[in-house]
């Protein structure tokens, strides 16, 4: 243990000095116990003082929740946060570790109404201590990619790393501060000295809607780096005078933010369902934003009859030739009946309008989704005319979209791709696009290039967007034998890249009565019979990296090609055996997947199944047998040859298992997946830990997992040549 007998005092000045040397720790802020601020430069005449932690000590081992609460009711009760700007991070911790949460995650605390915060912060017993401790620990559970925890001795380069990235002056996107009346002035003279801030305060106006309220509408604001790249495309496909030779119209305008930078006002109509944004666009306008008042109106375009539009909109709407030349200009809504970020997180939200009811066929499983309720009407009710909308790929990919796209059947023009985090307050890795559609001509959606842009705006790439007939899983789900169950292939998530972490190997065997479970749809068991095409299926899924441009693509039925192609189904073989997502554990049942000898890992024992190493030496022949586990070995087999890439991974496996195979406690027919426990061991969260204290295990599980990637890239090719992917 890094700090042992010393008293608090003494550990605050250590962890002062080994971590948090290039700050100022001196500052003696009420009663919170250490407070971390940016240093003072050197003949520094105006220098506010800016916290990036406050945290409680504790001399002895404590639990961090409990830390937490204490830090919370000794801030709550000061009002701390009423007279100095919050730090981005609260904190706290003992002998052993430390560990950080965001501001942001507990400052709702705060504002509790009927809380009594006069009670003492240390004592454990009051109501209002567990209450504050019920609610931290909901929160630190619910959002555990928050929350950072590290052991000083352990983890003491993570940690060094963590606040080398996050500890900087001035990195306020960690930071939320909710604004009260208490601490408005505090950060109104912020805002004075900042002058370089005040356009963009202005310019984000739409903030003074409640985050929660715009989740839960669906409405982010679209960055102005893509709105001009968006009116750039729209002059390329429609022409350098777009604007005076067609009329645009915005029906999801929120403040109007994807509007400005377009010229002729008197083409331009901008409407939402709030009259509060409405509010906002007409002080815009009076303070010189380029629309036309009576162009600015309230409307509810997923229930409101266009009877209520504008006159001079409406006899657009209703003239065939006019029609033509109207560009619908949207970024909708993005919220989903059973969207995480939505306060109305239940199914049926988005179905509760006319649209949803009037075109529920049309629609299908994209009912769901309010920006496909929003084109729908568009596609249907403007017949026609040209759209140019902001949205997920999802429209021209996703398997809930397939009713959808047998109706909406626009002509796809043009369409440029961005990181969809560089949308406010969206935090998914996913592609989002900008689709110009061409009503007058139909066709149903197969492929497009598309253009890519990293978050800066820089062109990086082309890339390929298609909609595939038959998914992979109708291909892995094609026979279900199952006899001689050895373990259990799960793809229950969808059949793109965004559905990786649902491909997993485990020990359950589905039962009858486990396929009435919806938990089980979506997942087969494996035998010898089906054993190759779940390694081809887990390889292929798996063995390329997913990102925030590839998370839509999907993996499709592959040509037959791969089956005479005994190197690539040998080379997926070895990848699914020591991937770290092949969850075979012996202690759930017998363990029919080490690949080794007893010889070649100098097991103390026997191994209680010999099933892979038969099958990887063709002992063991696909439909040839009827109880795989009792046949007796055969004259004539052929072994399986393998690559030097998978040669190379057999080899690190093997290094492993025969250390493994030295500790004294060891498990004669451990997996992978239990050689890893062993070494890693759990976290006070049951979650497996991502080092182990051993070095030499740390090594050979190293090189281990080197090997796989060089396996992975040389299966890679062959995804895309057999047609599990396109490119």
């Amino acid at each position: 243990m890094k700090y042992v007998n010393i008293l608090e005092e003494e550990l605050k000045n250590k962890i002062a000095q080994d971590f948090f040397g290039k700050f100022d720790c001196t500052k003696i802020l009420g009663k919170i116990d250490f407070a971390v601020k940016v240093k003072r430069p050197e003949n520094a005449i105006d220098f506010d003082d800016e916290y990036l932690l406050w945290a409680e000590a504790k001399q002895k081992s404590t639990d961090v929740i409990a830390m937490l609460t204490q830090l919370v009711l000794t801030i709550g009760k000061a009002r701390t946060f009423d007279e100095i700007l919050p730090p981005p991070f609260l904190g706290c911790y003992d002998k052993e570790k430390i560990a950080f949460v965001p501001y942001s995650d507990i400052q709702d605390i705060f504002y509790k109404n009927d809380f009594n915060w006069k009670i003492a912060p240390s004592d454990t017993e009051t109501r209002e201590f567990k209450q504050v401790y019920a609610q931290i620990e909901k929160i630190v559970n619910d959002r555990p990619w928050e929350t950072y925890i590290f052991d000083f001795e352990k983890d003491e380069k993570e940690l060094n790393r963590f606040i080398c990235d996050n500890f900087v002056a001035g990195k306020s996107e960690i930071t939320k501060t909710k604004i009260d009346k208490n601490n408005f002035i505090i950060i109104y003279n912020k805002w004075l000295e900042a002058e370089e801030y005040w356009g963009y305060i202005t310019d984000r106006r739409d903030l003074l809607v409640p985050q929660d309220v715009r989740e839960r509408k669906g409405s982010f604001y679209t960055p102005q780096i893509w709105v001009e790249l968006s009116q750039k495309y729209l002059a390329d496909v429609f022409g350098e005078d777009w604007q005076d030779e067609y009329y645009v119209w915005d029906c999801a305008a929120g403040t109007g933010n994807l509007l400005a930078g377009l010229t002729n006002k008197y083409n331009i109509w901008a409407s939402t369902l709030d009259k509060t944004d409405v509010d906002v666009m007409k002080d815009r306008i009076h303070n010189g934003a380029n629309l036309l008042e009576d162009h600015v109106f309230q409307f509810d375009f997923l229930n409101d009859d266009f009877a209520k539009l504008p006159q001079d909109l409406q006899d657009i709407i209703n003239d065939p030739k006019l029609r033509k030349k109207l560009i619908v200009y949207i970024n909708p809504p993005y919220a989903e009946a059973g969207s995480k970020t939505s306060i109305e997180n239940k199914a049926g939200v988005a179905n509760s309008n006319k649209v949803t009811e009037k075109y529920r066929t049309n629609l299908g499983k994209a009912s769901n989704e309010l920006f496909a309720q929003f084109l729908m009407r568009i596609y249907f009710e403007i017949p026609n005319c040209r759209i140019a909308n902001f949205s997920k790929l999802k429209i021209l990919q996703s398997a809930n979209f397939m009713d959808f796209r047998k109706y909406f059947q626009p002509k796809l023009e043009k369409i440029f791709l961005v990181p969809a985090d560089t949308f406010d307050n969206v935090k998914g890795q996913f592609p989002i696009g900008f689709f110009i559609w061409n009503n007058v001509k139909k066709e149903k959606f197969e492929k497009i290039d598309a253009d890519v842009f990293d978050r800066n705006g820089n062109n990086i790439e082309k890339k390929l967007i298609y909609c595939g007939n038959t998914s992979i899983n109708d291909w892995i789900f094609e026979v279900l034998d199952e006899k001689n169950k050895i373990g259990h292939l799960s793809c229950r998530g969808s059949n793109d890249f965004q559905g990786q972490n649902s491909v997993f190997i485990n020990s359950h065997l589905i039962t009858t009565s486990d396929r009435k479970n919806r938990r089980y749809r979506g997942t087969l068991n494996i035998d010898a019979n089906n054993l190759i095409k779940t390694c081809v299926f887990f390889a292929v899924r798996r063995c390329i990296p997913a990102t925030w441009l590839n998370d839509r693509d999907q993996f499709l039925y592959p040509k037959d090609s791969w089956k005479i192609d005994d190197e690539f189904q040998n080379d997926c073989l070895v990848y699914t055996l020591f991937h770290s997502c092949n969850n075979i554990s012996a202690k759930s049942g017998v363990n029919h997947w080490i690949p080794f000898s007893e010889k070649e890992v100098d097991a103390r024992a026997k191994f209680k199944s010999h099933f892979m190493q038969s099958f990887i030496g063709g002992k063991i022949i696909q439909n040839r047998y009827s109880n795989l586990f009792e046949q007796e070995e055969e004259t004539f087999f052929k072994k399986r040859e393998f690559s030097p890439e998978a040669q190379a991974v057999f080899e690190a496996g093997k290094n492993l298992w025969h250390y493994y195979h030295k500790q004294l406690k060891c498990n004669v027919n451990a997996s992978l997946y239990d050689i890893r426990e062993n070494f890693q061991g759990r976290n006070d969260k049951g979650r497996m830990n991502a080092k182990s204290a051993d070095e030499t295990y740390n090594e050979l599980i190293g090189n281990l997992r080197s090997e796989l990637k060089i396996l992975a890239k040389k299966i890679e090719p062959k995804v895309y040549e057999y047609g599990f992917l396109k490119e």
